[in-house]
């Protein structure tokens, strides 16, 4: 399993851990991809994960920058109009996951951005 992948499956599990439920992964249009979309009562939340082998160089979350809150935001627009049933409300979350001696450590960023009007 490569190491991003790795780093989603903990990404996953701190988040039903939190009572999220999982509903996609990977979703993927030609203007972008989200790595997990959850739902947890009647929030809809498009989470991007990024993964790291070390903190030394700064936080994960410090590289999903507007350019790729774009790319997620457009992924998000495509989920949505492929979606059945009733309207959600959306949040747009980041998970960092940084890989260390005792296992990966996670740091979850709720409502880390947001898509604008």
């Amino acid at each position: 399993m490569r190491f991003g992948a790795l780093g989603e499956e903990a990404a996953a599990d701190l988040l039903r851990s939190g009572g999220y439920r999982i509903v996609a992964r990977n979703h993927r249009c030609p203007r972008g991809e989200i790595d997990l979309i959850a739902e947890k009562g009647e929030l809809l939340v498009f989470v991007e994960v990024r993964t790291r082998a070390t903190g030394a160089f700064g936080g994960p979350e410090e590289t999903v920058n507007q350019r790729k809150q774009r790319r997620v935001i457009a992924a998000a627009r495509d989920y949505l109009a492929q979606r059945r049933g009733p309207a959600k409300a959306a949040r747009f979350d980041v998970i960092a996951v940084v890989d260390g001696p005792q296992g990966p450590a996670l740091t979850h960023f709720e409502n880390a951005f947001d898509a604008g009007p």
